[in-house]
């Protein structure tokens, strides 16, 4: 059946259009991090989960692939499998399966077993990114969606800089057993958070496999979704890599490389970046979509490219290490929005189909990343991760364009 619902389904649930529910915005944010948080909490312990187990790092490290080989699967399907469930109900038993996967995860005997719970983090990861979208719209109203996705964006952008230092920190002062049930324990107090703040959000209808076509074949969707998934490449391409790349920079007149705490200060400015680029494009998205449309995805390349031009610069490095952060968090906000204002009628295909995007590309850094370093060292992998994102810039303006 097609999906007919419209935004305007939105404001009629809403007891107002300008209210903005800020307790259930903060659910969301919460839940994103915890997620995401999860997803990455296996590269922190990676040595202690590896030992526990009796396998190699690198067997254990598939935790993390899994998770985004299923994201890619689930992201796109998850309307189509509950089509009528209300989508508050959605979100409490995705994020409950959260819990549940990282229980299992604690009490895993072997790694088959890490990696079958980690299927079900997956799901509830990508179903819960896909809907957030709808949900969103829901709380705050069309009209003040790119406010909205802020929330969200930025639990995501917390996460993907602080989820692996957490992991660390966390191992050094328990178990790695104990860090999962730790995040089985947050999960499911955010599963109740999320009952209690979020309000019904009905089910848009019952869509199909054709419903997702359609969404994928509107004017400029496919083209933009093809650059959006280029410039996550190229940063996820070079953001995995960037502790080998800090460590390049030369600082002092012995020209000596950054020590352990300079790193970890860089990665907290990046993870400042991401907050004050959520702030801010929030703040502007909604009136100028266009214009930043074009300019985000030249400043997610260009501090990429001025780490490796000028690694004798603490400064312009640590700037640049500024800009990507605020820049990436922004993008996120910007590719919510226009998926928002292309398919008004389709959020739930549209969201999905940008999550599956996302973890596309992660799984394509993955692999792709690790041969270019591995043979080439980490400059040509910056390189190679400027150039897909100058690519992904390009193609994406065309779709832009053309949709406009």
């Amino acid at each position: 059946m097609t999906n007919t619902a419209s935004l305007s389904t939105i404001h009629e649930g809403s007891a107002s259009p300008h209210r903005i529910r800020y307790a259930a915005l903060v659910a969301m944010m919460v839940t994103s991090f915890v997620l995401v948080t999860a997803e990455f909490l296996p590269n922190g312990v990676l040595v202690e989960l590896a030992d526990g187990l009796g396998v190699t790092p690198g067997q254990a490290g598939q935790a993390v692939t899994v998770t985004a080989l299923v994201g890619f699967l689930v992201a796109p399907t998850i309307g189509l499998l509950v089509p009528r469930l209300d989508r508050r109900t959605l979100l409490v038993w995705l994020t409950v399966g959260a819990a549940v996967s990282n229980l299992l995860v604690a009490i895993a005997p072997n790694l088959v077993t890490v990696l079958a719970a980690r299927i079900l983090l997956g799901a509830a990861l990508s179903g819960f990114w896909s809907m957030s979208l709808t949900v969103s719209a829901r709380i705050a109203g069309p009209e003040h969606l790119g406010r909205a996705v802020m929330f969200t964006t930025a639990g995501v952008s917390l996460a993907t800089v602080a989820g692996v230092p957490l992991g660390v920190l966390l191992s050094a002062l328990a178990d790695w057993r104990t860090v999962f049930v730790g995040a089985a324990v947050v999960s499911a107090a955010v599963a109740i958070a999320l009952r209690l703040l979020l309000p019904r959000v009905p089910a848009e209808g019952a869509a199909g496999l054709r419903d997702l076509g359609a969404a994928l074949m509107h004017p400029g969707v496919a083209l933009g979704l093809a650059g959006h998934v280029l410039i996550v490449f190229g940063h996820i391409t070079a953001y995995t890599y960037i502790r080998l790349a800090l460590e390049r920079i030369e600082v002092g007149p012995a020209a000596t490389g950054l020590d352990e705490g300079a790193i970890v200060l860089l990665l907290a400015v990046f993870g400042a970046g991401g907050l004050i680029g959520n702030v801010v494009t929030a703040a502007i998205v909604d009136r100028h979509l266009a214009l930043l449309s074009g300019v985000v995805p030249v400043l997610v390349g260009l501090p990429i490219l001025a780490i490796v031009l000028w690694p004798h610069s603490l400064a312009l490095v640590a700037a640049a290490v500024l800009v990507w952060g605020a820049s990436f968090a922004a993008w996120l906000i910007v590719l919510n929005a226009w998926i928002g204002r292309r398919l008004p009628d389709r959020l739930e295909e549209g969201g999905g189909l940008v999550v599956a995007g996302f973890q596309g590309a992660i799984m394509l850094a993955a692999g792709i990343g690790g041969l270019i370093v591995d043979l080439s060292g980490v400059e040509v992998t910056y390189i190679t991760g400027v150039i897909a994102v100058a690519v992904g810039a390009l193609i994406f303006g065309t779709a832009a364009r053309r949709a406009d």
